[in-house]
């Protein structure tokens, strides 16, 4: 696993659609996968979190503390303080 590259992740998912899928370890409830458009990627203003943006204002933060997991069309960042995986899978546009 590595640590999140803030400039690598922009450059991979600005503008692209992709399925999210945020997974907590103990098994609790979980959400729906969702199929979003990511706008930009950027650090937010303290440092400790990278947003996803959905729009100019919509955004899903991840810890930079998160450990990563990467591959051709997946990332995965865990973060061991919350609990919560956060998952990212590119869609394939035709």
């Amino acid at each position: 696993m590595a640590s999140i590259d803030s400039k690598k992740i922009q450059e991979r998912f600005a503008g692209a659609e992709v399925e999210i899928a945020i997974q907590d370890r103990d098994g609790g409830d979980q959400a729906p996968v969702v199929s979003k458009s990511i706008k930009k990627v950027q650090l937010c203003p303290d440092g400790t979190h990278l947003r996803f943006y959905f729009d100019d204002f919509y955004f899903l933060a991840v810890p930079l503390a998160s450990q990563v997991t990467e591959s051709a069309g997946l990332w995965s960042a865990a973060d061991e303080e919350s609990g919560l995986t956060y998952t990212f899978k590119k869609v394939q546009v035709f």
